[in-house]
């Protein structure tokens, strides 16, 4: 990819974050919430509910509502969430949330993180307003709000379905992987080892005010008591840095 699609990407006014798992610290146990509902080992969640007979299905999905909601009154906000989410709210950046949990789930989340007040309601959709991801119904629908093509939406998140559905709405994509792993490069157009890093890449991209904001902002570089010292430089898809500097932050 050349720098100048990566400048794009990151100078982009129209964002759709991944909840859990990417504006959140990851706690969910898929496996145990399989079991718990007896989905099939790596299976995935909804679909399953959604092959069960209709009483059947009605009763799980109540299930999995519980276990949902009672992580999302545990939530606690990512590296960085608060630094990237307000700074794109200052350059009036249009902010949403496509999630496969609930809307009602992800507001709860979001308060609980100290976000909600970035994203309205209605920007905010959960596994009953959209088709679940990878289906990218969810971002064009988000587009048509906002008034733009799906190609002028940047989607953020932690997973493969996150970046397949950004891929297949025709969106820029941006991976986030604090093993720094980033299994699947083909699915992303930039990849980050935290949300701090990429508020810090779209930061440098404004410089003045923006790049002293971040930079300055180390009470959301802090995860128990340590700094993120060592996070990784923000890539583009072929491993090159974006603008040739280390765009982590320190």
């Amino acid at each position: 990819m050349e720098n100048a699609h990566s400048g794009a990407i990151l100078a982009s006014r129209h964002w759709v974050f991944d909840l859990d798992g990417t504006l959140t610290v990851a706690v969910h146990d898929f496996d145990a919430i399989r079991k718990a509902l007896g989905v099939p080992h790596g299976g995935d969640i909804l679909a399953y509910l959604s092959s069960l007979p209709e009483e059947e299905a009605r009763l799980a999905r109540g299930k999995l509502n519980d276990i949902e909601m009672e992580l999302a009154g545990r939530s606690r906000a990512a590296v960085g969430a608060r630094t990237l989410v307000g700074l794109l709210h200052a350059q009036g950046a249009q902010l949403g949330i496509l999630t496969r949990n609930t809307r009602e789930n992800a507001l709860v989340s979001l308060g609980r993180i100290g976000l909600a007040q970035y994203f309205p309601p209605s920007h905010v959709l959960g596994r009953d307003e959209a088709p679940a991801k990878p289906d990218p119904d969810g971002i064009h629908q988000l587009a048509r709000r906002w008034g733009v093509a799906a190609h002028q939406v940047v989607m953020v998140g932690d997973y493969r379905f996150d970046l397949e559905t950004g891929r297949a709405a025709g969106a820029g994509t941006v991976h986030v992987d604090p093993s720094r792993l980033f299994a699947w490069p083909e699915l992303a157009d930039l990849a980050v080892a935290s949300l701090a890093e990429l508020a810090t890449a779209v930061a440098f991209l404004q410089g003045g005010e923006a790049l002293q904001l971040v930079v300055g902002d180390l009470d959301d570089l802090v995860v128990d008591g340590e700094h993120d010292v060592e996070a990784a430089p923000l890539l583009d898809h072929a491993g090159d840095q974006v603008g040739g500097v280390d765009q982590g932050p320190r």
